[in-house]
């Protein structure tokens, strides 16, 4: 057996008392509080300055509290959330198209499979309004109509038109908003912020957060940082495929190392494939290009009726053409949600109707949409993104359809969260990418940047207060202590085991055969005989890595290949508890598509009487222990998650 089930604990969520859409409200009113006068007592340690974790640490610094924040960065600008693209929901309903907070709720709930708190999705389509008025406030550039009104469109898995806009920049434009608020707080001395500074391991005393032991990524230096809270915003491990839509820094260990310290993580097997990315070109790559899923509001997709097709898109003929998102989900169509759009572009391309170089692809196609409204319409829209697809490509999406191709992309897994942000380690909050809040099994476009912003803009900035005014006096966080010794000890002991293996091999190689193995076995589809042999192969992979792997012989200095190393030791090991995780979900749901459970016209089969539950996975001695947080549907019925 692969892992073991703890059926005597029960996670406790905390959600608060009353009807849903007064929740938040009572929490707000019932929340403790520390006078203005002794917040400067208390400080708090913020790993990760992207969107969650700048827009944290400058609200809570305005609020009086002493923060420090830790990049591994050479700025917060380089985050990224720079890279996010198409845009941010939230529910103004500007179109009046029938939009609410509930219809936005429901449409997240369902949108990730109902495998979510009503809770925190309900207060996540609630706070969204305030957002889009804070961050014009700040000088976000939102794309606006003639006559100056905020403009709107849609994303996948929604009818309505609730998702605002910079263009194909909106990740950018936001995350430099954050950033201002965070610099403010830097220049008014409230806020203390290290950049090339990455965490290695979180330090707990008597099971509560203490702080946390960094190294400086130019010089090598260790150091500890202590605080009376910890909050990770530290964003998504999707990089563990190797091939993703992700920076090539971003990674998975801030959140793991906790997770070795006792932090549950949570549904790690729901990562999210991505639909619309540039198809890989060949072995060489080790990035691939995201293209906004803001392009399915006006382009088509489709592919050649007639497998292998070797000729030109222009040379296909209409009736030669399967546009099979228009065929098989006519009433979202090219807006089915991205897990049903990857899904059904890899049926596609493994039937044989692949088109590009590889025949990995499939088309994108912007001839209907420039006929009906004009090429400048379309320019003034995705301008910025065909120019891109063009430098990359060669090819001009005015002239020809783009080639696109799901690739991995979002983490909807990650560590345990209550209802106020808190893992199961008290004083350790986690928020964005970083935690499983608010997804469920699949995460709806444009959903990513509203929590990233709400959890460190409005929630976090109420809940962790809270925490601290029930610690009572804050007093000094002793770095000296027994728990910060033995943690850097162990800290420093790791580096020094990586580099003395001085094999033969990169760690480029083990992280591009762990991604193989994962894309093929727990990747856009996975069954249990497939799961079982990835299991096996990256243990073997896992023991490999440690035998043969070299890296430069220096822990002082730069030395990129160790800090890669670090990052994929952990990855080899999220790696197995995402199968792990997946191979104990006996169901199809969201981004977790599960072979033997489908429909007879292949489409997730959900099971709500066994599986209507969050995974907690916490460590064994020699198995992951599976803890599970029971999902109650007071407001809604889970039904079949049709988008025909």
């Amino acid at each position: 057996m692969y892992y073991t089930t703890d059926t005597a604990t029960t996670p406790f969520a905390k959600v608060p008392e009353g009807d849903l859409t007064e929740k938040w409200s009572h929490f707000k009113d019932k929340a403790r509080l520390i006078g203005p006068n002794n917040r400067k007592n208390y400080h708090i340690v913020v790993v990760g300055t992207g969107l969650s974790g700048a827009s944290a640490a400058a609200s809570l610094a305005e609020q009086g509290y002493r923060v420090t924040t830790f990049c591994f960065q050479d700025s917060p600008r380089r985050a990224h959330s720079v890279a996010a693209q198409g845009g941010v929901n939230a529910m103004k309903n500007y179109k009046n198209d029938g939009d609410s907070v509930f219809r936005m709720f429901y449409d997240t709930l369902k949108g990730g499979d109902f495998r979510a708190r009503e809770a925190n999705v309900y207060r996540l389509a609630e706070c969204s309004a305030s957002l889009i008025d804070q961050a014009v406030a700040q000088g976000v550039p939102f794309a606006r109509e003639y006559s100056g009104y905020l403009n709107n469109r849609s994303f996948g898995g929604v009818q309505v038109s609730r998702t605002f806009y910079a263009r194909g920049q909106t990740g950018q434009q936001l995350l430099l908003g954050a950033y201002q608020a965070l610099m403010r707080q830097v220049h008014l001395g409230r806020v203390t912020a290290y950049t090339r500074h990455e965490m290695l391991d979180l330090v707990t005393e008597n099971g509560v957060a203490k702080g946390i032991v960094v190294r400086n990524l130019d010089t090598g230096e260790i150091s500890r940082h202590g605080a009376h809270a910890v909050v990770l915003a530290s964003g998504g491990f999707g990089k563990i495929y190797y091939l993703s839509t992700l920076a090539m820094g971003c990674n998975g260990s801030a959140i793991w190392r906790a997770h070795k310290r006792g932090a549950w993580a949570s549904c790690p097997s729901w990562t999210q494939i991505h639909p619309t990315c540039l198809p890989q070109s060949g072995s060489h790559q080790s990035k691939l290009t995201l293209m906004s899923e803001s392009l399915r509001n006006d382009g088509r997709i489709w592919t050649p009726l007639t497998k292998n097709d070797t000729r030109p898109p222009g040379a296909i003929p209409e009736e030669e053409r399967d546009y099979y998102l228009e065929r098989k989900y006519p009433s979202y169509g090219n807006l089915a949600p991205r897990d049903i759009a990857s899904r059904a572009a890899k049926e596609r391309i493994d039937a044989g109707h692949g088109v590009g170089p590889l025949k990995n692809a499939v088309y994108l196609d912007f001839k209907d949409a420039i006929a009906s409204q004009g090429k400048a319409a379309i320019a003034k829209k995705y301008g910025n993104l065909f120019s891109m697809y063009e430098k990359i490509t060669g090819i001009n999406a005015y002239q020809q359809p783009m080639m696109i191709s799901p690739a991995a992309h979002f983490s909807m897994g990650g560590l345990w969260v209550d209802y106020e942000l808190s893992s199961n380690i008290s004083g350790l909050f986690v928020i964005g990418e970083a935690n499983f809040s608010d997804h469920g099994a699949n995460r709806l476009g444009a959903n990513s940047l509203l929590q990233a912003c709400v959890d460190g803009y409005y929630i976090l900035p109420q809940t962790l207060p809270h925490y601290l005014a029930l610690l009572g006096k804050g007093t000094q966080t002793d770095t000296q202590s027994q728990a910060f010794e033995q943690c850097e000890k162990e800290v420093r002991t790791k580096l020094t085991e990586l580099i003395q293996i001085n094999g033969s091999k990169t760690v480029d190689h083990f992280h591009r055969e762990l991604g193989k193995i994962l894309y093929d076995k727990c990747g856009l589809s996975r069954n249990e005989k497939g799961l079982i042999a990835a299991i096996e192969a990256i243990r073997v992979l896992r023991e490999a890595f440690y035998q043969e792997l070299k890296i430069p012989q220096t822990v002082n200095g730069i030395n990129e290949e160790l800090e890669k190393a670090g990052r994929v030791a952990d990855y080899l090991e999220i790696g197995e508890l995402m199968c792990v995780d997946a191979l104990s979900r006996e169901e199809s749901c969201g981004a977790h598509f599960r072979e033997e459970y489908q429909t007879s016209d292949g489409e997730a089969k959900r099971n709500d009487r066994d599986y209507a539950f969050i995974s907690c996975w916490n460590r064994g001695e020699k198995t992951p222990v599976l803890i599970k947080e029971p999902l109650k549907f007071a407001y809604t019925e889970p039904t079949e998650r049709s988008y025909k």
